[in-house]
């Protein structure tokens, strides 16, 4: 299905996108996220939208800027909107992503990293690269199974000296915005129910992560 959005533009340097961002649509309905996405006075908008059911829906070309991730970084990369695909996911914030969302999901993500040769490892959260501000797609969403079949990765269960978390943090992408802010976006994507203080496998499972893909300025 498509819908357009006029909220959208040129990529910015002639670049093509090859990060993927994912995000909620923290909205009651898919409905209601869709008509805010597409309306010209919200100036936000996203590639794709993914109702509960699987229903996936274009809202912007590819091929051009969505208006989706706004201030943050990952791996350097600054202006992340001309350098990625949007997904945005139908869910409150709080939610379990049904099977028939995820499957519709893996999917499209397959089909983007195939058109656009994007690695597994540059598919990231919305709170990835905006930890400040940003905690999408969520506590609740599966991570995991999208590494085993090959969409993003995930670390090994090591352990490291506890200060080397931050600057292995920031070797894997992560923005350089305090260790305890990306603490706590690492967390939520890899260790979504641990507590306490940065331990030794908070350190070692960034420091796998780093080695492993080296954001493109510590390759």
């Amino acid at each position: 299905m498509t819908h357009p959005s006029p909220n959208c533009g040129e990529r910015r340097g002639g670049v093509l996108p090859d990060i993927i961002v994912i995000h909620y649509t923290a909205m009651a309905s898919c409905a209601e996220a869709r008509a805010r996405l597409c309306d010209p006075a919200s100036e936000v908008s996203a590639h794709w939208l993914v109702d509960l059911d699987g229903t996936a829906e274009a809202l912007v070309p590819e091929s051009l800027r969505a208006w989706h991730a706004g201030a943050g970084e990952w791996a350097g990369v600054t202006d992340v909107n001309s350098r990625s695909v949007g997904i945005e996911l139908a869910n409150p914030g709080n939610a379990p992503y049904p099977r028939p969302q995820m499957v519709a999901l893996e999917g499209l993500l397959a089909g983007i990293m195939a058109r656009w040769s994007i690695p597994p490892h540059r598919v990231i959260g919305h709170s990835d690269m905006a930890p400040a501000r940003k905690r999408d797609p969520g506590a609740r969403f599966d991570w995991r199974g999208l590494a085993r079949a090959g969409l993003s990765v995930w670390p090994d269960m090591v352990q490291a000296d506890p200060a080397g978390f931050a600057e292995a943090a920031h070797g894997f992408g992560y923005p350089d915005v305090g260790p305890d802010v990306v603490l706590a976006a690492f967390r939520l994507r890899f260790r979504a129910w641990a507590q306490g203080p940065l331990d030794g496998l908070d350190a070692g499972m960034a420091a796998d992560l780093a080695r492993r893909f080296p954001a493109p300025a510590f390759a």
